[in-house]
């Protein structure tokens, strides 16, 4: 571990304040990645060396347990994470988010011993992992994959292409939902655990996106890739049931993203109001600006409440469904709109690359696309009220 580095209290104290917790990973984003934010942001790359810090700090591999050299934290562990991951950076935070929400969740849920003993150790102390669904003509009907998986001898190859791929640069292992017959429909979908390597398949082309550009978005190519048997996560044709149950958990971990982005540019409007100085005084001493700002703090803590209610829930082991799309579809409208409100309240500075709310206003937009659009959301939420 690094000698500047120590891992919060909550990650080696598991019945510590979750509060100090939380404000102990901001400590850290606020040291090591808010000086690095901007230029990430116009190269579109994240440091290897900073990603390192992260495995040092104990953030990529939250839930995984100590016997498995992770921190042995809750799912809530992860939330508070990403928050404060986010209030800094949301390309960081989005990173976190994958690999602890996604990748590390549906191993812990699905993955054999022989799995968990292989791949968990290696993504809490270095390896970066993916969660690879999406395709061309694959996005909110999830279950419409062309990728293929054909049994040859004791594996199957995989064939086809995947988009939009968060963590596709950085990541080592990925995993892979292919269908392995077809004719059965969503039955015949399997998730594969394929590691960066193996022969048949590469990283494509990286996406030059709007926000979170920090954070690797690519297309992955499978062209004939063979993987064992022993490679399948959960059973054959389960593939449908584990990207479902992963991904309403990773809903969570992205309102936490969105809630941390708002928080950020709250931050940020708050100190400049007190700053910015029009007819003779600080333009925090009008009203109207006051009472934006205040609308804009209830926004955010509402949002907040939302998503660690979730959280909870989830952790509990109650239903959560329902709960999941409303913090997802309410924290990205949130940090859309404070975001926007910020860059209103900064006015022409706003709207400038030299002031940090322009960054935070093109970062929130996918919120509401990504992980389920908020239509999506919307149809979750109405049909679990209507049953």
């Amino acid at each position: 571990m690094s000698q500047t580095l120590t891992r919060p209290p909550a990650l080696t104290r598991l019945a510590e304040d979750e509060a100090l917790f939380r404000d102990s990973v901001y400590e850290f984003a606020d040291k090591e990645v808010r000086p690095l934010s901007r230029e990430m942001d116009e190269h579109a790359k994240m440091p290897r060396e900073l990603i390192d810090k992260l495995f040092d700090l104990g953030v990529m591999g939250i839930e995984v347990p100590e016997t498995h050299a992770g921190a042995g934290a809750s799912f809530f562990h992860s939330v508070l994470a990403v928050e404060a991951l986010s209030r800094v950076d949301p390309s960081v935070g989005v990173l976190v988010d994958v690999q602890n929400t996604l990748v590390i969740n549906a191993i812990l849920r699905w993955g054999n011993e022989q799995i968990r003993h292989r791949y968990l150790p290696k993504l809490a102390s270095s390896v970066v992992g993916a969660y690879c669904l999406s395709e061309a003509g694959s996005g909110s009907d999830a279950f419409a994959l062309a990728t293929r998986g054909v049994e040859r001898g004791d594996g199957f190859a995989i064939t086809g292409r995947k988009l939009w791929i968060t963590n596709g640069n950085e990541a080592d292992v990925f995993i892979v939902f292919a269908n392995v017959n077809p004719e059965a429909g969503y039955r015949g979908i399997t998730a594969f655990l394929v590691d960066r390597g193996t022969p048949g398949f590469t990283v494509g082309k990286k996406e030059d996106k709007l926000g979170i550009r920090a954070s690797s978005t690519c297309e992955l190519i499978f062209e004939d890739c063979v993987v064992p048997k022993s490679a399948i996560l959960g059973e054959v044709g389960k593939g449908y049931k584990v990207a479902i149950e992963t991904l309403n958990e990773g809903r969570i971990g992205i309102g936490a993203q969105m809630v941390g982005l708002a928080q950020g540019a709250l931050d940020h409007t708050v100190k400049y109001v007190k700053e910015r100085k029009q007819f003779g005084k600080a333009i925090a001493d009008f009203q109207a600006v006051q009472h934006q700002i205040a609308r804009m703090a209830i926004a955010v803590e509402t949002a907040r409440l939302l998503v660690y209610n979730a959280a909870r829930l989830r952790d509990a082991g109650l239903p959560f469904l329902q709960e999941a799309a409303m913090c997802k579809i309410v924290s990205s409208e949130v940090a859309e709109s404070v975001t926007s409100m910020a860059i209103n309240l900064y006015g022409g500075y706003g709207f400038v690359k030299d002031y940090p709310v322009e960054k935070l206003y093109r970062d929130a937009k996918i919120g509401q696309i990504y992980e389920g659009t908020s239509n999506m959301q919307l149809d979750t939420i109405a049909k679990g009220l209507l049953r």
